[in-house]
């Protein structure tokens, strides 16, 4: 489970940029946009691992979300399943102040970043504690059940 809740990372990415500057990806050219994060989904997902990422955002979005929204289709092409959640619809969910996966009954990794969005070192933050886990995992499915599937949100 991978929750993310900021309107803006990395501003300085230089993929952010191209496509700032009008670069799209094709999704019938795989071989522009594949990359090896798209590999470690495949492989988890073919080893039978549910992967899910639900995006809570402002609206109207941030240019770097409509980014992100934009290259989706890769997550979802590797087999990862993505749903947004607007902001306002989340105003009554008690959320961690950090994004972060949870991994299983124990493992939860933090993301911390600048209040610019750049990564905050170390950036990640391991924590094994099955009580956080648990809290964790139970806001990523409240999220998860309101959030509106890839597909479908048309922001």
């Amino acid at each position: 489970m991978h929750l993310e809740m900021r309107d803006a990372y990395m501003l300085d990415d230089p993929e952010f940029i191209a496509w700032q500057r009008g670069k799209r990806y094709r999704p019938d050219d795989r071989h522009s946009w594949w990359r090896p994060w798209l590999d470690v989904v495949r492989a988890t997902v073919d080893r039978g691992v549910v992967m899910r990422r639900a995006r809570i955002v402002s609206e109207p979005i941030s240019d770097y979300i409509r980014y992100e929204y934009d290259i989706t289709f890769t997550n979802i092409a590797a087999g990862e399943q993505v749903r947004w959640l607007p902001r306002r619809q989340a105003k009554d969910l008690l959320v961690p102040g950090a994004d972060l996966w949870v991994f299983d009954d124990t493992t939860v990794v933090f993301k911390h970043f600048t209040g610019d969005g750049q990564v905050d070192e170390p950036g990640m933050e391991r924590v094994d504690d099955p009580s956080l886990a648990t809290q964790c995992a139970v806001v990523f499915e409240a999220v998860w059940e309101r959030a509106i599937p890839h597909d479908e949100y048309h922001p």
